[in-house]
């Protein structure tokens, strides 16, 4: 009776030439003519790892298999780590294979029948797969190995996306990064202007206004924290092997200090946050003796029931029951308090004033975003002369600095 077979052939790498492909399905086809076997159809992952079986055409061929399996006999493959290099999710599906439906895989170039009912078939069965996974492993080593030399030994950059005000030159082996110089004056204003307290909103902006095409919510704080721009490249740690930021080959755009001064303001301490609870209203309002803000928590006492105190973070300074604080509050509220027909003048007085101060400033707002307007026309039409190298950098930071310190002085 003739036997009925399907096929499945894989090469891991995109760079990989079609030969690949071609050279499986030549053997393959030479074993079915052998064997006078029917071929029903074949199945092709081109450019997927064999570390998993999630791949396009191995997921058609397992729906083919769970619908037309009695009209099949075996699974054709080249060699055992086309089908998988993970050994102990191959011999699961070997078994299933052929316990559920019967079919058997064949290793066309191994010249193995894998039999699951066979003790001989199914130890070489699980050999090809370890050692096929043990490949696997020592070339996962090796790339790993290599990446960590590359960057800390050759300070090469072995990155797939290439950094903004970069371009990449030479051939795979020896490519490294040359400065792209109109991206790189826009690297360099992202910086400037981040290190004189500019607003990322603002900066990413204008960067876009003069050329910055990445996309994304965190493209400016993405170029900000990279080190590659101050001429470094980090590495993750390998074995023994430490990680961290390693001299690189190619030029920095932004130097040394200016880098590491952006760091810091990355990391700057943000201030305390403050939290509203109705038992301790006054909690980041009362300040201890020391000058520090109190804090505050429950105290459970003996009985059970929860007592609120107000407290210094620091050991034996202030601590103040919050019942008896804000007994003193509300009595300071109390003098402090007048009677109703003298508010009520101070209430007409003050609306008054407040209108006509009111007033004052509209006028004084409406002439200062005027004012304010014309200064950034004027420091936006400096930046874009630097940028198309119109005027030197002596010129570019002398009138700069002039149009900024008005800027800050009208944003006040």
């Amino acid at each position: 009776m003739e036997k009925k077979a399907i096929r499945y052939l894989r090469f891991s790498d995109k760079k990989q030439s079609e030969n690949s492909i071609e050279r499986q399905r030549v053997v393959t086809d030479h074993y079915i003519q052998l064997n006078k076997i029917n071929l029903i159809d074949t199945f092709i992952d081109r450019g997927r790892s064999a570390k998993t079986f999630d791949r396009p055409d191995f997921i058609k061929l397992q729906e083919f298999i769970s619908l037309y399996h009695k009209n099949v006999d075996y699974l054709l493959v080249d060699q055992m780590d086309r089908f998988s290099r993970d050994a102990g999710e191959a011999m699961g599906m070997v078994k299933t294979l052929q316990s559920k439906y019967g079919i058997q895989i064949i290793s066309v170039s191994e010249g193995i029948e894998f039999d699951y009912d066979k003790p001989g078939s199914f130890f070489r069965a699980g050999l090809q797969l370890l050692l096929a996974e043990e490949d696997n492993i020592n070339r996962s080593i090796k790339i790993r190995s290599g990446i960590y030399s590359k960057k800390t030994k050759e300070g090469k950059f072995v990155f797939r996306i290439t950094p903004f005000g970069y371009d990449k030159i030479g051939e795979p082996r020896n490519r490294r990064l040359i400065i792209n110089e109109p991206q790189a004056k826009i690297v360099r204003f992202i910086y400037d202007a981040y290190l004189k307290n500019v607003p990322l909103y603002l900066i990413k902006q204008r960067a876009e206004e003069i050329g910055f095409d990445r996309k994304g919510n965190m493209a400016v704080e993405r170029v900000l924290n990279n080190p590659v721009y101050a001429g470094l490249v980090y590495a993750k740690a390998y074995k023994e092997h430490p990680g961290g930021l390693f001299p690189a080959i190619h030029e920095p755009i932004i130097d040394m200090i200016s880098w590491k001064m952006v760091q810091s303001k990355f990391k700057s301490i943000s201030k305390p946050r403050t939290i509203v609870d109705d038992s301790l209203p006054l909690r980041g309002i009362l300040k201890c003796h020391c000058g520090n803000l109190l804090t505050g928590a429950p105290s459970r006492g003996k009985s059970g029931q929860y007592f609120y105190y107000y407290k210094c973070r620091f050991s034996k300074h202030n601590n103040i029951s919050a019942k008896k604080a804000h007994m003193q509050f509300d009595t300071a509220l109390e003098l402090m308090s007048l009677p109703a027909r003298s508010i009520q003048i101070i209430k007409d007085s003050s609306k008054k004033e407040i209108e006509k101060e009111l007033e004052h400033n509209r006028k004084v707002i409406a002439e200062k975003k005027l004012e304010l307007t014309k200064e950034r026309e004027l420091l936006y039409a400096v930046e874009e002369k630097w940028i198309k190298s119109e005027i030197d950098q002596e010129t570019y930071k002398r009138w700069h600095n002039k149009y900024k310190t008005t800027i800050d002085n009208l944003e006040i």
